[in-house]
């Protein structure tokens, strides 16, 4: 393959990385996502709260659900980070072109 059309196949890459954070900030930032997040993070820590300490699998499934909600803003974070790194790498890529 090319310089250039490594160069070519790098900026692909690097866009579409830039446009999955966009695309997951859009996500993050939304309100009905945020209000689903933080209701849902309610709940199951309410339920696990009062959920009787006797059914210890009832009440891990619970805190699991709470983990997972954490998990995917978390992963959501990560893609929003690569697209902004993605966005700087770009940028020098093209100012490397010159």
């Amino acid at each position: 393959m090319s310089e250039s059309a490594e160069v070519a196949d790098a900026g692909d890459k690097l866009a579409a990385a830039i446009e999955r954070g966009a695309r997951a900030r859009a996500l993050l930032e939304n309100e009905l996502l945020r209000d689903a997040f933080r209701t849902l993070e309610d709940d199951y820590t309410a339920a696990w709260k009062t959920w009787p300490a006797a059914d210890a699998a009832g009440r891990e499934r619970l805190w699991q659900a709470v983990n997972v909600l954490g998990k995917v803003r978390d992963h959501l974070a990560r893609v929003v980070a690569d697209g902004r790194l993605a966005r700087r790498e770009l940028s020098e890529l093209i100012h490397r072109a010159r």
